[in-house]
């Protein structure tokens, strides 16, 4: 005990101590900044987008990661509450550099468009009452342009999920749903049910019983066909018989013994075949893959974040006459604790959260969530844009707000799937597990087809609807969406430059249009 407290005291050891750990620490810190600095302006089309990049970027590209553990990690991030795209990012870093490079590099990614959502609050709240049409063709551009972006990423992230039958029928039934219903605890469930039924499917609970009942259904035709064919064969026995009498010879049946011969050894082949069982392949995960994080730390870290959330909403519940700027934050973090689905869900919640509460206009709302789609980085970004202008038109400062929104709606995703991780480690290897999130993935990539829709039916805004109406209801905008699909699917158009184009043709529509008709 002495020597280590000699060591601690020493300033010598303190040196050598931190040269020790800068020179390990360094070159993570280097690493992580020189492949994400860029991300964070370069990312655009919201999570969809951003999962494909990542998977371009940190699987085929780097190889920081394989692609089992990429769909693990989808999986795992769109099942659990919080940003998806952003803990993609996170936990990627995690797993290859540590913890605090992490943080950087979840700092390089989000912070560019804050910054740039910030800037939009400002510019909105110095504004009038309305806006000039050119901007509002403007913004709907943009919109058309981010529908068809998202919906190559969603065709394409389904090509990945897609393995069998099943997973084609998950993800179609998960677009399906989703697109009939919306609500808090719906996406969650969605996904939880399609896990259990990739486990029952895989693990084959409902095998048993179907082949007893087709294999009894089978077996009831088979007895018929039995009987026809005895029948069949004594008719033939008897004809043989009479003809044999007449001529002094054998009965022939020969043939009839063929067929029955025939028949048995087929109902043999399809019994051994129906008790083959394909071989479960045993899950490896490399070293390189593995997060140093006992299960025992995720679950105490969870376990901490929980105590947090419970006491910022009874806090927020009992405490009467609370300043506007903890409602602000407990608001946002409520919404980052209870979100799933990620960006295209965060959209319709911070709007009951924030509009519904009288801090921000319905006008100003709308302007943000068409700028969101224009912005690069995390669509929770419009945390930070929600914030700053509830601040602002409190009478507080607008830098406050949109800290108070950014720290607000990251933090319990970030938190929840770093606790995850440790668990995750822990259990990945597990059949169950495996099966259930090959069905959580393919729900998932359904549910992105419902982030089209919604944006596609609020997508144009104009002086008439300000609230936004559907783009369908203008042949323009859906030739700007398919423009923005088809050159990225056939001509490798990039999403920033899609965007751009987008808000190109939106100018040109209002020129055509509302300048050259008078509208």
């Amino acid at each position: 005990m002495g020597i280590k407290l000699r060591r601690l005291l020493d300033p010598e050891g303190w040196s050598t101590a931190w040269e020790d750990w800068s020179s390990k620490i360094g070159p993570r810190f280097w690493n992580v900044v020189r492949e994400n600095w860029y991300l964070g302006f370069t990312s655009f089309g919201g999570p969809p987008v951003h999962f494909k990049i990542f998977r371009d970027k940190f699987v085929t590209k780097l190889g920081w990661i394989d692609e089992q553990v990429y769909q693990e990690l989808f999986s795992v991030c769109q099942a659990f509450s919080g940003p998806g795209s952003t803990k993609m990012h996170y936990c990627i870093n995690l797993i290859h550099d540590g913890f605090l490079p992490a943080f950087l590099g979840f700092l390089i990614w989000s912070l560019p468009g804050a910054l740039g959502m910030f800037g939009l609050a400002i510019g909105v709240s110095n504004i009038g009452e309305s806006l000039p049409r050119i901007v509002y063709a403007l913004l709907s551009g943009l919109n058309a342009a981010t529908v068809g972006i998202i919906a190559l990423a969603a065709v394409q992230l389904a090509q990945k999920a897609i393995t069998d039958k099943l997973t084609r029928l998950l993800v179609f039934l998960g677009a399906a749903a989703g697109l009939l219903y919306n609500a808090l605890w719906y996406f969650p469930l969605l996904m939880l049910i399609a896990g259990i039924i990739a486990v029952v499917f895989d693990f084959r609970w409902l095998h048993g019983p179907v082949k007893w009942v087709v294999g009894k259904c089978k077996r009831k035709k088979t007895e018929e066909r039995d009987v026809e064919l005895v029948e069949r064969q004594q008719e033939e026995e008897r004809a043989a018989s009479v003809k044999s009498s007449e001529n002094g010879g054998a009965p022939e049946t020969s043939t009839s013994r063929q067929r029955v011969s025939t028949v048995q050894q087929s109902q043999e082949q399809q019994g051994e075949g129906q008790l083959q069982e394909p071989e479960e392949e045993e899950r490896v995960v490399p070293v390189s893959h593995r997060l140093p994080l006992t299960w025992k730390s995720g679950l105490a870290l969870i376990a901490l974040f929980l105590a947090s959330f419970v006491a910022i909403m009874i806090t927020r519940g009992v405490v009467p006459n609370n300043p506007l700027l903890y409602r602000l934050f407990s608001n946002m973090y409520l919404a980052g604790t209870i979100i799933f689905g990620g960006g295209p869900v965060v959209i319709p919640l911070l709007r009951e959260y924030v509009v519904a509460e009288n801090w921000v206009s319905p006008r100003d709302f709308l302007i943000g969530l068409a700028l969101i789609q224009g912005f690069p980085g995390p669509n929770f970004n419009f945390a930070v844009y929600l914030g700053a202008l509830t601040a602002i038109n409190g009478g507080y400062s607008g830098v406050l707000g949109a800290v108070l929104g950014y720290v607000g709606i990251f933090f319990p995703g970030l938190v929840t799937v770093h606790g995850t991780m440790g668990v995750w480690q822990a259990i990945r290897s597990w059949r169950w597990v495996k099966s259930s999130l090959r069905g959580v993935n393919a729900a998932a990539v359904g549910l992105i087809y419902t982030a089209v829709y919604r944006l596609w039916q609020i997508g144009w805004i104009d002086e008439g609807f300000t609230h936004g109406t559907s783009l369908a209801n203008d042949p323009w905008w859906v030739v700007v969406t398919a423009t923005s699909y088809v050159g990225g699917c056939w001509f490798g158009v990039s999403p920033p430059v899609a965007c751009l184009m987008g808000a190109v043709l939106g100018l040109v529509r209002y020129g055509v249009v509302v300048q050259g008709q008078g509208l």
